[in-house]
């Protein structure tokens, strides 16, 4: 059996030489198929029993893993031209927005929207967050003192939905365009049992398309006209200011970009916050210990916070599953792979690996505040991807959880009525259920 040791250490060589990727046995597929399961349990067996660069075949060419943090490197970070990415589950939602855009077409859009997430851009937004993080903070407040139940996921999604649209517009979210945006939920929970049929598929989520297609509509008009927000002009003046001398910025392309944003920055942040509140019901020390780091503000208590959420993300990366094509044929770790290969590059699996991390499967914040807690390697942690298509709002994602948690984490604790018991693994990875809680203050 090929290790990860082995892997790790395997000297360079030229493209397209080496051994084959070790395959999966057809009748370990054959048991998968007809038992229903997951593709991350066929995944899981691939890399338990061959590897972390192991092949599986679904249809007549085999599909190769890659888990081992070296090879992830490779594929990601120092080879984005040799494994590529040709599509999205997303596209029918998002368009050629810059999460499914490819080739010349994706390097404008992100030189574009990179500068919104770094430095001065996130100095713009960071009152925003705050903002939206204090609207949920006195909602909490009002369901502790009535013992209202809530949904902590619908909750997270709300909090997250606002930060964005804020940041998007300049306007706090309003009743209507919350219940609108609700779509964009329906629909990221719909792709994976969506017809394969391109024309099928938009047709049967057709009616949510066309809603999320009207708030957008009704968006960049106002904007359009001059109206900001109490908030001054955000991210859709930015898109618009680009098509007065870019004439690939279209309309079509504006509400794809919006449509981006939206989804990238919402559905991803408020799963994580929901996990974390799900583990955090199992293991209540990790709140107190966060909570005991420092005072209210301090470097110390930021960094616990920090932590819990890097911790989530481990468990639960905000991207579980990478998948790129081998344009040409390449040497990954002593490993042949030719030219039209798929390969899927998986953080979920490279997280939870024993080798990599110590009891892979308990959640521990302490493996980011210790030294030495965590593997160095680039490859070994990566929630949103690294090397040239990592997320572009990593740092605004971190900080909106950040700022929330601040806010809530001295303030209550949960008790949740429910948990779900499985995960569902579509764009992001989600708690397969609701979520009811109900809320106490510790104040």
């Amino acid at each position: 059996m090929a290790t990860e040791s082995h892997l790790a250490s395997a000297p360079p060589s030229a493209p397209g030489a080496g051994r084959p990727v070790p395959e999966l046995d057809a009748a370990v597929v054959e048991r998968w198929r007809s038992g229903g399961g997951e593709l991350i349990d066929l995944l899981a067996q691939a890399r338990d029993r061959l590897g972390g660069i192991a092949a599986f075949r679904l249809g007549p060419r085999p599909t190769v893993l890659v888990t081992e943090p070296r090879a992830v490197q490779h594929v990601l970070a120092q080879h984005p031209d040799r494994y590529v990415k040709r599509s999205h589950r997303a596209r029918l939602l998002v368009g050629d927005g810059v999460l499914a855009a490819t080739g010349e077409a994706w390097k404008k859009q992100r030189r574009l929207l990179q500068s919104q997430f770094t430095g001065t851009g996130m100095r713009r937004y960071g009152q925003r967050i705050i903002d939206a993080a204090r609207v949920t903070a006195d909602r909490w407040a009002g369901y502790a003192r009535t013992g209202q139940t809530i949904d902590v996921g619908e909750e997270m999604r709300r909090f997250a939905l606002d930060t964005i649209w804020r940041s998007l517009t300049g306007h706090p979210l309003d009743e209507t365009t919350e219940l609108e945006l609700s779509a964009v939920g329906t629909v990221v929970a719909a792709l994976p049992s969506l017809p394969a049929d391109t024309v099928d598929a938009p047709e049967a989520v057709a009616a949510d398309l066309a809603r999320i297609d009207t708030v957008a509509r009704h968006a960049i008009e106002a904007a359009r006209r001059g109206a900001t927000g109490p908030d001054g002009p955000g991210l859709l003046h930015v898109l618009l200011d680009a098509a007065a001398d870019r004439p690939e910025y279209t309309d079509r392309l504006i509400r794809d970009e919006l449509v981006t944003l939206l989804v990238a920055g919402h559905e991803t942040t408020a799963t994580t916050l929901t996990w974390l509140y799900l583990l955090l019901d199992r293991h209540p020390e990790a709140r107190e210990q966060a909570l005991n780091a420092g005072g209210e503000g301090s470097p110390e208590r930021k960094e616990a916070v920090q932590a819990l959420v890097s911790e989530t993300l481990r468990l639960y990366p905000s991207a579980w599953l990478l998948p790129r094509h081998a344009t040409e044929d390449d040497t990954l770790a002593g490993r042949r792979v030719e030219a039209g290969t798929d390969v899927l590059v998986c953080p979920y699996l490279t997280h939870r690996d024993p080798a990599l991390w110590p009891d892979p499967d308990r959640f521990d914040p302490r493996r980011f505040t210790t030294p030495g807690g965590r593997p160095t390697h680039l490859g070994a942690y990566f929630p949103f991807g690294i090397g040239a298509r990592a997320c572009l709002g990593l740092q605004f994602a971190l900080r909106e959880a950040t700022v929330l948690l601040e806010h809530l984490l001295p303030a209550h604790t949960l008790t949740f009525h429910a948990i779900p018991t499985k995960a569902a693994y579509s764009i992001t990875v989600r708690p397969d259920g609701p979520t009811p809680a109900v809320l106490r203050a510790t104040g």
